[in-house]
């Protein structure tokens, strides 16, 4: 797929999507076939070596540290891509760089002024914020989104897609949604997914206009 680009994956549960994003990024290995990042071979590297050529994710369920406040979250993730990682006898507030760098990402997402608050007292929508900041803050060339808008009020799931269109064009993003109103506001490309098969690929337009989609995902009308 062409660099900088939106692809939505979409289809019922247990179409295999998730277990897709599981072979993307290292934590299944395909019993067949090839994957291949940035012209390279990956199919045997381990996931961290992925995550250093610039794979991000993001998870179904939320993944951060509820008992570290919004700031220390990020500032982890920073300080993870960092040449000075292993210098785990340092204070946060000591690493000026990976504080500011921590920051901005936080301020990409609205969360700047919930920095010092645990995170386990966010809200949903707010770790969902945070999750992103997360996987930005290792400056990924590719970012993977598992149901970024799921569980999410109204407006909570409007902010999150908001912030996913912000995204630079820089970086390539695939998410994996449910929402069809999600899907079709933020994606160029639909890849539609069925008993872990490719069923069909097009505009989001043609996807949902797909008599044979609304069949077997969207629902006859």
């Amino acid at each position: 797929m062409p660099a900088g680009q939106r692809r939505a994956i979409i289809g019922p549960n247990g179409a295999g999507k998730t277990t897709f994003f599981n072979c993307l990024t290292g934590v299944l290995r395909p019993t067949s076939g090839r994957i291949l990042l940035f012209g390279a071979d990956v199919t045997r590297m381990p996931e961290y070596r992925r995550a250093r050529l610039g794979v991000g994710r993001t998870y179904q369920i939320s993944n951060v540290f509820l008992g570290l406040t919004v700031l220390e979250n990020v500032a982890l993730a920073v300080h993870g891509t960092s040449r000075l990682k292993w210098m785990v006898h340092r204070s946060v507030d000591r690493l000026s760089d990976t504080r500011e760098q921590a920051l901005g990402e936080l301020d990409k997402v609205g969360l700047a002024h919930r920095r010092d608050v645990v995170v386990r007292a966010l809200s949903y929508g707010e770790r969902r914020q945070l999750e992103l900041a997360l996987a930005m803050a290792s400056r990924p060339r590719v970012l993977l989104l598992d149901e970024p808008t799921a569980g999410l009020a109204p407006a909570e799931r409007q902010r999150v897609s908001e912030l996913i269109a912000d995204i630079p064009r820089a970086v390539t993003v695939i998410l994996i949604e449910h929402d069809m109103s999600v899907v079709m506001g933020l994606a160029d490309e639909v890849t539609v997914l069925h008993r872990g098969k490719v069923m069909l690929d097009g505009p989001p337009e043609v996807i949902q206009g797909n008599a044979e989609v609304r069949e077997v995902y969207l629902g006859r009308r």
